[in-house]
C-alpha cells in the first residue's frame, strides 16, 4: 500500500534535541466516490514529538480525522480508501509489509468523538483488552484496572461502582472511562478525535486537566475545533486546510506569528 522511507533527522522544523515518536512522509490519502477520486490528504510530511501533545486545527473537511486515523491504519477498515506514503512509529513503517494490525492499535490507541463504552460494566471495559490479549489472573487484571482508572482520573467516582454498566455514567465520566480502556493496554501513542466535543465546560476541563497528566507517559495527538483549547493544551500545533499541511510549529508560534497568511486568517475567525 506505501513504500518505506528514511526517517527525519529529530532536528528538522527547529526540533532541536527532541525525540520523533511518528513521523508522516509523503502521506496521500483518498477516496474512491461517485464523483470520482477525492483527495482527503496531500503529500503531508511532518513529526510527532514523544511525549508531547500535538493539536490538529483547521475548518471541518481539511484532513484533520483523515491523518489522525492514519496513524493507526482505521482506513483499512474502509475499502474506498486508499494510502500512500508512509507513517514511522518509532523506525517502523506501519503501512509497511507484516506490520501486525492488533499490535500496532495497542500501541497507538485511540479515542473517539463521542464516548463509545461497550454495554458491559465498568470494570469489563477497561478489562476488555487486556482479555483479547490473552491476560487471565484476575488480581492481575484488576490491578490494571485500577491503575487505567487512576491514571484516567475517574478512580474516585468509580471504585465503588465497578460491577455497574458503564452505560450509566455521565458522558464527561464515559469519555475518561474510554480513556482508560484505551490506557489498560499500554499504548505509546494516543490519537484523541475532539474528545471534548459532546461534554459540557465542567467535563471538559477535567479531560483538558487529564490530558496535561497523561502526556508525561504518553505522546497524544489531539484533534480540536477549539482554538482555546489548543493553545491549552498542546505543545506544537499543525494547520491544515483542504487536505494540505499549512504549516506546523510550537502552539505560541502558530497562534501568535504564523508564517502562512491561512493560518492567521483561521486563527482570528476571517475564514471557515
Amino acid at each position: 500500500m506505501s513504500t518505506a522511507t528514511k526517517p527525519v533527522k529529530a532536528g528538522a522544523e527547529g526540533l532541536g534535541d527532541k525525540k520523533i515518536k511518528m513521523q508522516a512522509e509523503g502521506l496521500e490519502v483518498s477516496y474512491t466516490t461517485k464523483q470520482g477520486t477525492v483527495k482527503g490528504l496531500k503529500d503531508v510530511t511532518m513529526q510527532i514529538v514523544e511525549k508531547e501533545v500535538t493539536a490538529l486545527i483547521g475548518p471541518s473537511g481539511c484532513g484533520k480525522s483523515t491523518l489522525l486515523r492514519a496513524c493507526n491504519r482505521m482506513h483499512d477498515l474502509t475499502p474506498e480508501a486508499r494510502v500512500r506514503g508512509a507513517i514511522l512509529l518509532d523506525d517502523q513503517n506501519i503501512y509497511g509489509r507484516g506490520v501486525d494490525l492488533v499490535q500496532l492499535r495497542q500501541r497507538v490507541g485511540m479515542v473517539f468523538q463521542r464516548p463509545n463504552p461497550f454495554p458491559k460494566t465498568i470494570f469489563e471495559n477497561v478489562a476488555h483488552g487486556l482479555r483479547v490479549q490473552g491476560y487471565r489472573k484476575s488480581r492481575e487484571v484488576a490491578e490494571i484496572v485500577e491503575r487505567s482508572l487512576r491514571e484516567a482520573a475517574i478512580w474516585d467516582e468509580v471504585k465503588d461502582r465497578l460491577r455497574s454498566s458503564a452505560l450509566g455514567l455521565s458522558g464527561g465520566q464515559q469519555q475518561r472511562l474510554c480513556i482508560a480502556r484505551a490506557l489498560a493496554v499500554s499504548p505509546e501513542v494516543i490519537l484523541m478525535d475532539e474528545p471534548c466535543s459532546a461534554l459540557d465546560p465542567i467535563a471538559t476541563i477535567k479531560i483538558e486537566q487529564l490530558i496535561g497528566e497523561l502526556k508525561k507517559y504518553y505522546t497524544i495527538i489531539i484533534v480540536t475545533h477549539n482554538m482555546q483549547q489548543a493553545a491549552r493544551i498542546a505543545q506544537r500545533t499543525a494547520f491544515f486546510l483542504m487536505g494540505d499541511l499549512v504549516e506546523v510549529g510550537p502552539t505560541a508560534t502558530i497562534f501568535s506569528n504564523p508564517t502562512d497568511k491561512r493560518t492567521e486568517d483561521y486563527i482570528f475567525g476571517r475564514m471557515g
